[in-house]
């Protein structure tokens, strides 16, 4: 039997991955500009809308240059200690010029090679290296996944403020959940992250879902666009789905193969978004998930709220990825079968 071609593994590129060409390409163009407009990156979206996957492909088109290092770092820990010992680690000519111009034994990183003495503090440290980098011709691209707002990313980031105005061949591409993000911008010493261009991830094209569908299933054209219209264009959604009629022996999508489909949205996404959100939160979704789309005054209507009451909450909501508010005074649910997660997880008893 052929290998089945969807996967549900987080941040791995699956061999049916669909491109967000036009993000990756931009991102692409502005990294090797010769005189980038931008080294600051954010990508946004809720969990499983494809931001790592995103930023895993961009990777690899990076990889590409010799003239590029690229570093991924981990937001849980010293991410200035972190990316000088990865730095150091990540080549014979840059190593050496370590060894014999900086001495990082005081930071517990690398050899102590030198008589100089150890570096005030990582960030000098830092600085020095990637002049070293710029002088060897050479690009840094620093990934974050998972971003929030922690100690370790607000150091990392101020550092990383300084040393665009050191004009340093440094880039920064941070994937984060939208509400993270929004944190971290308005930290006060973090405003020029405002001024970041950040790439919010969108529901992917259901034409290209079915088109996708159509081919590896040997599917109609109206069988393969119901299942894109199942998805939301949710990318985990897609995977998911495909995964499991693959798995069928008849590859349609029936009661059987959505009921799994179901069971692997809640269990790797949908209960970790519901966990997060508030009482009142989970509440209101009772509500919005009734219908595929209802008015903002239908929902104030059958909850007894007032408007003022509610907007804190649409906006909670929305900054979540859990609701669409785009067209003035409606409200969908951004997020497939959702429903079905809400009323196996909740009542619609007031609060």
């Amino acid at each position: 039997m052929e290998k089945n071609p969807f996967a549900l593994n987080f941040g791995k590129l699956p061999s049916q991955y669909i491109d967000r060409d036009i993000i990756i390409e931009e991102i692409e163009q502005e990294l090797t500009a010769e005189y980038p407009q931008n080294q600051c990156f954010m990508l946004t979206g809720t969990r499983g809308a494809g931001k790592t996957v995103t930023m895993t492909a961009i990777e690899r088109r990076i990889s590409e240059n010799d003239n590029w290092i690229i570093v991924r770092l981990n937001p849980t820990r010293n991410m200035l200690e972190s990316l000088t010992a990865k730095l150091y680690d990540s080549g014979k000519i840059l190593t050496q010029f370590i060894d014999k111009s900086i001495n990082l034994s005081k930071f517990g990183i690398g050899l102590n090679l030198a008589s100089n003495p150890p570096v005030a503090d990582i960030e000098s440290a830092l600085e020095r290296i990637l002049k070293e980098i710029r002088k060897q011709g050479k690009r840094l691209l620093v990934t974050v996944d998972e971003v929030s707002n922690s100690q370790y990313m607000r150091e990392f980031a101020s550092c990383f403020q300084i040393l665009l105005r050191e004009d340093l061949p440094v880039f920064l591409i941070m994937a984060g959940l939208y509400n993270n993000i929004h944190e971290l911008e308005d930290e006060k010493d973090l405003t020029f992250l405002y001024r970041t261009p950040r790439y919010e991830m969108e529901p992917l094209n259901l034409t290209l879902i079915s088109d996708r569908y159509m081919r590896v299933f040997g599917i109609s054209q109206e069988k393969a666009m119901d299942m894109a219209i199942m998805t939301k264009g949710y990318p985990f959604a897609y995977q998911a789905l495909g995964k499991y009629v693959w798995e069928d022996k008849t590859h349609e999508m029936d009661t059987v193969v959505l009921a799994k489909v179901d069971d692997a949205l809640s269990h790797y996404v949908y209960r970790k978004i519901w966990s997060e959100l508030s009482p009142k939160d989970k509440w209101y979704m009772s509500y919005i998930v009734t219908k595929d789309s209802m008015s903002t005054a239908e929902l104030l209507e059958i909850t007894k709220q007032k408007k003022n009451e509610f907007s804190q909450y649409r906006v909670r909501l929305r900054d979540k990825g859990l609701i669409n508010v785009s067209t003035r005074g409606i409200i969908q649910y951004t997020l497939p079968r959702f429903d079905v997660f809400v009323k196996n997880n909740t009542s619609s008893a007031a609060i």
